[in-house]
């Protein structure tokens, strides 16, 4: 094992995958001279040239649809957006042709394509820069949506993604860039769809993902400490859901809390709140609690945003609502 960061098993993956197979690419605002906004494409240019690592101008709509025009053609397209927020300038391609030219064509064309890049907040980056898209992704039939918290799952889950024959949106976090953690030496593969129970428990489930499962790693640590056992899942991918493994946490601990970084109507702990009532409504013995952002546009003050954001004591308060204590 080694110890990298985010940002680092991020190019990691990529560089991998490129060296494996010429027909993949990266291309986006600043990927290639610039090293990445974020550095996530380090040395890459150096490696692998302009053909392969191209800089593309500030049009998300354009270099949107000239990756998905490529991947009709045989190749595997990586396209990164600077952030999420700016794909909505290109969300027409990905939703119109990305996500529905499988089917639209009979099958006879396959779109194995990677949009990459962060999502949600990232600090004082205000309103129209601090928007979480997936479950705007993850509505979208023919579209995987990826969501890592942590270095090593973030390489072996874009390998996996890098390698399907769909679309998949890839979304990261200004705020992980710089985190470390260990990472295994050599090859592996994380499959998508397939959620991780980060920390075993007895008492009540946790379901989480991305960034915003640091607090409820936190509030577990508190609560263990007054006896209480939280089981924490972390989706990794939200589409396809692994409700399996949550509906067997929930049978074991009768109990589910859901912390998701997002707007809190419409979203994915809605979602999963919906298929534990279906399929485990009997082994609940408390109301399901999710803990979203506040419905409003996120603050550019930081008191506000600290408001706005749900935290790790929003977590314990919520695990010690539904044990009624």
């Amino acid at each position: 094992m080694k110890t990298i960061q985010f940002r680092e098993a991020i190019c990691e993956a990529m560089s991998e995958e490129m060296r494996r197979d010429d027909s993949i690419y990266l291309m986006g605002e600043e990927v290639a001279e610039y090293n990445g906004a974020y550095k996530a494409s380090k040395g890459m240019l150096d490696e692998f040239g302009e053909l392969r690592v191209i800089d593309t101008p500030i049009s998300e709509l354009g270099f949107s649809g000239i990756a998905i025009g490529s991947a009709m053609n045989g190749n595997r397209p990586i396209v990164e957006f600077m952030t999420f927020n700016f794909s909505l300038v290109g969300i027409d391609q990905i939703i119109n042709n990305a996500a529905k030219m499988r089917q639209m064509s009979g099958g006879q064309f396959n779109i194995p394509i990677v949009f990459r890049g962060p999502t949600a907040s990232a600090g004082q980056l205000a309103a129209t820069h601090s928007q979480a898209f997936e479950s705007w992704y993850a509505n979208c039939p023919g579209l995987k949506v990826v969501v890592p918290s942590n270095p090593k799952d973030a390489k072996g889950l874009l390998k996996s993604a890098i390698r399907d024959n769909d679309p998949v949106i890839f979304m990261e976090s200004e705020q992980m860039y710089g985190d470390k953690a260990e990472v295994p030496e050599g090859e592996y593969l994380i499959p998508l769809g397939v959620a991780d129970i980060k920390r075993e428990g007895t008492d009540v489930t946790i379901v989480s993902f991305g960034k915003i499962i640091k607090e409820a790693y936190k509030a577990a640590a508190i609560l263990s400490e007054e006896g209480i056992e939280c089981e924490i899942i972390d989706l990794r991918t939200v589409r396809p859901l692994d409700d399996k493994a949550i509906i067997d946490s929930v049978k074991k601990t009768n109990r589910l809390v859901i912390l998701e970084e997002a707007w809190p109507y419409g979203n994915i702990s809605a979602e999963i709140t919906y298929q534990v009532q279906e399929q485990a409504f009997d082994y609940l013995d408390a109301p399901i609690i999710k803990l979203n952002t506040a419905d409003t546009p996120a603050p550019f003050s930081p008191v506000l945003l600290e408001e706005w954001l749900p935290n790790s004591n929003d977590v314990i308060k919520a695990v010690k609502k539904v044990l009624y204590r």
